[in-house]
């Protein structure tokens, strides 16, 4: 196999019934799920996984993640997930998602940064000590990913408390902060089922600015920035501790049905 061949991965996956929303469709939170799980394969099958790095006292952490669909898979539906790495830099990295049905069509497309950073100290670092720059050979600047960068989700005064909830075992990973994903969930947990029943989720955009735990408290934010935008910061605090730090940022973009 040429490298040419090598720098971009196709992987399958099914849409679960019980990873399916009211709809019948797949939820948007499960499908970020099978992107990271794309990620990781490609990654790992390449030698700069998570398998590779955990022994080595380092990992890969999600800085940004944005999805755009066209439509989700239906439930039991097979889909396909293409993943390639766009750009690297000394302590970050682009990584890009097409997603398409059985049939070819497009069904949407992904983009994402990563860091990785040293378990131990939790600071960042050297991506290109890996195998001496390995992933370097893997880079495709030219394979197409059609939808905008991840942007700054920029929030003024209007923003409303809307949420606070305790984190818990079920939202902890492997990384010992608060799933990547369990965020996309509880952000768009904010809009009532009726509101998905005439709206279609078009974007979500999310970027990640510090880790938060189990057992701490996030707060969510919310501010409608355009028809069918809306815009989220999330906090975190002590359980006893009234002073709140800022982890994440989100976007969510609606269009009616």
């Amino acid at each position: 196999m040429n490298m040419e061949q090598t720098k971009i991965a196709k992987y399958k996956f099914l849409a679960e019934p019980f990873h399916c929303d009211y709809s019948n469709h797949l939820f948007m939170g499960h499908l970020g799920n099978h992107l990271l799980n794309a990620a990781d394969f490609h990654s790992t099958e390449r030698g700069f996984g998570m398998n590779y790095l955990m022994p080595r006292h380092k990992t890969w952490v999600l800085s940004r993640l944005v999805i755009e669909m066209d439509e989700m898979p239906s439930s039991y539906d097979d889909f396909y997930v293409e993943t390639w790495v766009e750009s690297a830099m000394r302590y970050f990295t682009s990584r890009n998602y097409a997603i398409s049905a059985a049939d070819g069509h497009m069904l949407g497309y992904g983009r994402s940064v990563w860091a990785m950073i040293d378990t131990q100290s939790r600071q960042p670092t050297n991506i290109f000590s890996i195998h001496d720059g390995a992933i370097n050979n893997y880079i495709d600047k030219d394979y197409p990913c059609p939808i905008a960068s991840p942007s700054r989700v920029k929030m003024g005064d209007e923003a409303v408390k809307v949420m606070e909830l305790k984190t818990r075992y079920n939202d902890v990973d492997i990384n010992g902060h608060i799933n990547s994903v369990k965020y996309i969930e509880h952000v768009l947990d904010l809009f009532p089922v009726d509101w998905y029943k005439s709206h279609f989720l078009k974007r979500f955009e999310i970027a990640y600015v510090a880790e938060a735990h189990g057992g701490d408290v996030l707060t969510f934010y919310q501010e409608q920035t355009a028809d069918g935008a809306y815009c989220i910061r999330i906090t975190k605090r002590a359980d006893d501790d009234a002073t709140e730090t800022e982890v994440a940022r989100g976007k969510a973009v609606f269009i009616e049905k």
